[in-house]
């Protein structure tokens, strides 16, 4: 049997865009999940646990730099690694 490699933890703030200064790209290196209340989403653009939000794409409308336009949903946030 051989050991998984090691994960670092995930933070309390991150976000995939990177330029953001929430970004790592470590822990983008393995695959992560998002539940929030209860329900894993596979559209989270950025979350924060300590907040209780997360940031998600409003349908296919587009901020004047041609980036998905964000909106905030707030609840019980989860991060893991899958």
């Amino acid at each position: 049997m051989s050991e998984a490699p090691e994960r670092p933890p995930l933070p309390d703030h991150l976000s995939i865009d990177p330029r953001s200064p929430h970004y790592l790209a470590a822990v983008f290196e393995h695959d992560i999940g998002i539940r929030l209340n209860g329900k894993e989403r596979m559209d989270v653009e950025e979350y924060c646990i300590s907040e209780a939000w997360v940031k998600v794409p409003a349908g296919k409308t587009l901020d004047r730099r041609g980036k998905p336009l964000l909106i905030k949903l707030k609840g019980a946030v989860e991060a893991f690694y899958r």
